[in-house]
């Protein structure tokens, strides 16, 4: 499932591409996935509105409207968001932002993606050039809510989201509050915890802890507070890291162009059990937690 940096650079990515352009029309072969409207009403009250802008709340995409309506999107497993231009040399649709990798080589619109087109919005911009949305999605998990902006806001699953783990409200002040709720929990459960940091997945969840020197079984009441300290400057320096190389591509995760991510090619535990750790020489273990595979270091990690 895309985490905080991967649906962060879609909704980069959407901002820079589709912020003003109006919608002209929508196609859907999957209406299962809109949950709060049949197909004909969703189409109807969805076309002729202009995007003011996009914006993300933990892996929550909402693309705000017009006259008070927004789009909700949520890309579960294996959704992704593609645009496309009517024109095919258009740059937007071949720029990759990937910086300070070499030797990437970006797999735009690959079968993997492209043939599980489950929807598709075609929008216009102002000089009446029009670009589609079309959203992949293999597995059919992916939901789409289209409501008044005050509706969305206030849905169960959003209002149930803790803070954002990027967001200015994300102090260590909160931190320190979210950590005193539950002192026997263990660390490595609480991080994925989206009632209480909403954005960290088990990709992050792997390489913070491993920044932070702790192990992820540690109980919270035996964190000290340097370590505190350190394991909260954790979180943001390696999703802020992940931002800045638009993602992690393990599995199937491609940003709008179809292009991979690179954080991958910086991961240091990660999917890397039996291989040498980076720092010390000794191997990287997996082990289960919280019914998901951790991996860290046994001697980096205390």
């Amino acid at each position: 499932m895309p985490e905080l940096p991967e649906v962060q650079t879609v909704v980069n990515d959407l901002n820079e591409k589709i912020r003003g352009d109006k919608v002209v029309s929508f196609w859907s072969e999957w209406p299962k996935a809109i949950k709060n409207k049949k197909l004909k009403d969703f189409q109807k009250e969805i076309i002729g509105r202009k995007v003011l802008g996009v914006r993300r709340v933990g892996k929550n995409i909402f693309i705000d409207l017009n006259g008070d309506k927004t789009l909700y999107i949520h890309l579960k497993m294996t959704g992704h968001l593609l645009v496309k231009f009517q024109n095919p040399n258009d740059k937007l649709q071949i720029k990759s932002k990937i910086k300070n990798l070499k030797n990437t080589k970006p797999d735009y619109f690959s079968d993997r993606v492209n043939q599980y087109i489950r929807h598709k919005w075609t929008l216009k911009d102002k000089k009446g050039k029009l670009k589609t949305i079309e959203f992949s999605d293999m597995r059919k998990f992916a939901k789409i809510v289209l409501d008044d902006t005050e509706k969305i806001k206030n849905l169960k699953e959003i209002k149930a989201l803790g803070v954002d783990a990027l967001s200015a409200e994300f102090t260590f002040q909160k931190f320190q509050e979210i950590l005193s709720k539950k002192p026997k929990g263990q660390i490595g459960i609480i991080l994925l915890d989206q009632n209480l940091i909403a954005g960290i997945g088990n990709i992050y969840r792997s390489e913070i802890l491993f920044e932070a020197g702790i192990l992820p079984d540690r109980p919270i009441e035996k964190i000290t507070l340097p370590e505190r300290k350190k394991l909260y400057a954790a979180i943001g320096k390696i999703l802020k890291k992940a931002v800045k190389l638009r993602g992690t591509s393990d599995s199937d995760y491609r940003d709008t162009s179809g292009a991979p991510g690179g954080f991958q090619k910086v991961l240091k535990v990660y999917r890397k059990e039996k291989q040498k750790c980076q720092k010390c020489g000794t191997m990287v273990q997996r082990k289960t937690l919280g019914q998901r595979s951790v991996f860290f270091c046994p001697e980096c990690q205390k």
